[in-house]
């Protein structure tokens, strides 16, 4: 999952560790999916120069393919090897994240030799992008400053779930006839319809964060069509969603802590203290005097977090989060702070496209509670434990509480049919806690579980780790799968931990760093 493309919350009911069946619409047997051949167009950018562009008539209702169609948007970098291996679908993860340019980076990631060998292909999920329609429930939804996430008073809390109440209410008036129809179950089924206008027949597929449950989704209802997939950072599909999210907030606060620890042992640079519990107050004061004056007007606690956040996801970016926790602090100079807030926390009041497909797709997805003492108690139970970001999760999923469609089943992919899939996972991911990877390891017959061990960031293949990567480039280019015992099948060192900024960025860093970019913020 990739926040703000990525974070999790989920099914009502559903006891822990259970899943229940393939909903209906999930389980009829696949038909062949007939396309008309795509027609494909230069749109190559300065840093991805051959890529190509494409788009998709598909049904809104698969169960309706002759009814009402809707237009995905596809990418792609075309094989130039004469060994050709057909093509690999990507996926960024969200959902809400869009794949057009990670079609170019995935393509420029991989060794030359491996990528030449397949049509590399990106898409747009419906909804998503390009793609239309294009959702954008309420776009001002998340502009500043927001109400106080922890809701410490009836007053702060009311105010949080008006604004909750309030973008449910917007997509359902917007998109009544479209949101029925926005969920991973039909996303599966568009991939299938891009496989067949692709004429291939079957595909390789790579994903990232929620990517990796659209992906194990399209194996368990697609086994024949599917020759390799990449798992990367894996979805607890026994969680979906609502338990997923709870996880996810105690795995977060653990990076957070992670983070200020990193500072403390850089007191040279940040002079915040060498003691972690130190900074670790230092953090939180800072959160208490923005909810008295906003930085600039516009960042409050709920922005703070918002900024803060994407740490979690990768330590390439704690320098620039440090140096502005730092410059406030030490300084009283909220510039930095401000800045930082502009290019990780306001992401998804720059994108209300993604954040509304997310909402879509994981209301839909799956059954929430409806009665919001059930959230109240949970998520205060959770805070006393891990106060870095529960709240400002359990916001952000509030819409699911009063979504205006009705719900799926979540799809078990047990026993998936598929070819031997490869995941990859850190042991210490707080988007997608490690437990996920396991899980699905176990679930998928015949696959392999690759694991960074003591690494801490989402998404980590063709992110740096050159160990990670050669099990990746084995396995797409020849189907090369490590054979281990138990529940990991190989291990690779964590890369490690970034240094404070200097105005040298190494090449490994600059690669991570664009590819979270890509991914996004929100499994």
């Amino acid at each position: 999952m990739g926040r703000r493309a990525t974070v999790l919350c989920g099914a009502a009911l559903v006891v822990a560790g259970t899943l229940t069946a393939v909903p209906a619409e999930a389980s009829a047997p696949p038909t062949t999916a007939e396309a008309a051949p795509l027609t494909w167009k230069r749109c190559g950018t300065a840093r991805y120069p051959t890529l190509q562009c494409a788009s998709l008539k598909v049904p809104l209702d698969h169960a309706a393919p002759k009814g009402r169609t809707i237009t995905l948007a596809l990418s792609r970098v075309p094989h130039t090897a004469k060994t050709y291996q057909g093509p690999l679908l990507v996926n960024p993860g969200g959902p809400g994240g869009s794949g057009l340019t990670l079609a170019g980076y995935v393509a420029s990631a991989l060794p030359k030799a491996v990528a030449a060998q397949y049509d590399v292909v990106g898409f747009d999920p419906r909804g998503v992008g390009r793609s239309r329609p294009a959702l954008d429930c309420r776009p001002a939804h998340f502009a500043p400053v927001r109400p106080d996430s922890v809701p410490s008073t009836p007053w702060v809390e009311r105010a949080n779930l008006r604004r909750a109440k309030d973008f449910a209410r917007a997509c359902g008036e917007r998109y009544a006839d479209v949101l029925p129809y926005i969920d991973t179950v039909g996303a599966a089924r568009d991939l299938d319809r891009i496989r067949a206008a692709l004429g291939a027949p079957r595909v390789s597929y790579f994903g990232y964060s929620y990517g990796t449950y659209l992906g194990a989704v399209y194996a368990k209802l697609f086994p024949q069509r599917v020759r390799r997939a990449v798992l990367d950072s894996v979805v607890d599909p026994t969680g979906v969603w609502y338990d997923d999210n709870l996880a996810q907030d105690i795995a977060f606060d653990d990076r957070h802590r992670a983070f200020l620890a990193w500072v403390a042992r850089h007191d040279g640079t940040y002079r915040l203290g060498t003691d972690p519990a130190r900074v670790e107050e230092r953090w939180y004061a800072l959160r208490t005097a923005l909810a008295r004056t906003p930085a600039g007007g516009t960042v409050g606690p709920s922005e703070l977090e918002d900024t803060f956040l994407p740490g979690g996801y990768y330590d390439g970016y704690w320098p620039q989060l440090a140096q502005a926790f730092a410059a406030y602090v030490n300084d009283r100079d909220d510039g930095p702070l401000v800045e930082a807030y502009r290019r990780f926390g306001a992401a998804d009041e720059a994108s209300g496209n993604g954040y509304s497909v997310y909402a879509a797709v994981q209301c839909r997805d799956a059954a929430w509670p409806r009665d919001w003492h059930r959230w109240r108690a949970d998520n205060w139970a959770t805070h006393t434990k891990a106060p870095f970001m529960t709240w400002n999760n359990a916001w952000y999923n509030a819409p699911c509480a009063f979504w205006p469609t009705r719900t799926l089943r979540p799809v078990d992919v047990t026993n998936a049919k598929a070819p031997p899939v490869l995941i990859f996972q850190s042991t210490g991911d707080a988007a997608t806690p490690y437990q996920g990877a396991v899980t699905v390891h176990r679930r998928l017959t015949g696959s392999r579980l690759v694991v960074e061990r003591g690494g801490g960031n989402h998404a980590v293949t063709l992110a740096g780790n050159t160990c990670l990567d050669r099990h990746l480039a084995a396995y797409l280019a020849d189907g090369t799968l490590p054979r281990g015992s138990g529940d990991v099948d190989a291990t690779c060192a964590a890369s490690p931990a970034p240094e404070p900024a200097t105005a040298k960025t190494t090449k490994s860093t600059a690669r991570g760093t664009e590819l979270h970019d890509l991914v996004g913020f929100r499994p």
